[in-house]
């Protein structure tokens, strides 16, 4: 099966699919490595490791089609990306999707904020009227050539204006044809189990350390139903740590020979990259040259 198909199988069982979150190409392609089924590109995570900058809206289409594009080239495994807001109107949103298909992505997440968008975890959130929320899923879902490109609505308006009008607005994404609802920032658990009684499309759990959610362990998640559990920055938060850490013994130590156990051996670095693989293909393309002479 194609990526897309694999990725509406998967999610049509609704069993808790696990999608680890990938900042860029090196860890789009761990994620890949572990054996996750597939990956996720963060919007939080792309502006702040391509742009050094918060997830404010700074990012704009080009920057995040292009950034799918290339997270998908390394990976044979459906790719689920952040379009914000959409990037714009009702039309806008037709554009992005056809970027977003082009460039290879299985399925992405539009959501209900105002422009300029922010964190769904942090605060202050407002919302776009309901009407024309699910006048953008409906162009998002007419704007697809393939079936299978699973077009997720997002909602941001338990921290705008309330749990009940999030319910609402998954009723009227659903209605407009979403393949999966994302209900962003449950405070508790009664309200993640009033989500997942609410629906009977499929539904994303974001997954957020150190976000306004609980982070209910997996197994009850999947009990209440959820399709997809997104752990959206994990690999950025996990990959800075290391980093800062090690930076810091390296500047109080005055030396990083001590250090060499934090490495990833340069040899199983490059295999992860694809260097033997392209250089066996360099090679080929260099006999076929002198074989021509």
């Amino acid at each position: 099966m194609t990526p897309r198909r694999t990725l509406r199988t998967l999610v049509a069982r609704k069993q808790g699919l696990v999608v680890p979150g990938a900042y860029d190409g090196i860890s789009a392609r761990l994620v890949q490595r572990a054996g996750f089924p597939a990956v996720y590109m963060t919007g939080y995570g792309t502006s702040a490791s391509r742009l050094g900058l918060p997830d404010l809206g700074f990012a704009g289409l080009a920057e995040m089609a292009d950034h799918a594009r290339n997270l998908a080239a390394v990976l044979d495994v459906p790719l689920i990306a952040d379009a914000d807001t959409g990037y714009g109107n009702a039309l806008n949103v037709r554009r992005t999707v056809r970027a977003y298909e082009a460039a290879g992505v299985a399925a992405l997440h539009i959501e209900d904020q105002v422009a300029p968008k922010r964190c769904g975890h942090l605060s202050g959130h407002q919302v776009i009227p309901r009407g024309e929320f699910a006048g953008k899923i409906r162009a998002a879902v007419e704007a697809r050539t393939d079936p299978d490109f699973l077009v997720i609505a997002r909602t941001d308006a338990i921290s705008a204006v309330g749990v009940d009008e999030a319910l609402r607005r998954g009723e009227a994404a659903a209605a407009a044809g979403a393949d999966v609802l994302f209900i962003e920032a449950p405070r508790d658990e009664a309200q993640v189990e009033r989500v997942a009684r609410a629906f009977d499309t499929p539904l994303l759990y974001n997954y957020a350390p150190g976000g306004r959610s609980p982070l209910l362990p997996f197994p009850r998640l999947r009990e209440l139903g959820y399709a997809i559990i997104l752990l959206p920055v994990d690999t950025l938060l996990v990959g800075v740590q290391a980093i800062a850490a090690f930076l810091d013994e390296a500047r109080r130590r005055d030396d990083v020979t001590s250090l060499a156990e934090r490495y990833m051996p340069f040899r199983e670095f490059n295999e992860l990259i694809g260097v033997t693989a392209q250089l066996a293909l360099a090679e080929r393309y260099r006999d076929d040259e002198h074989s021509a002479r």
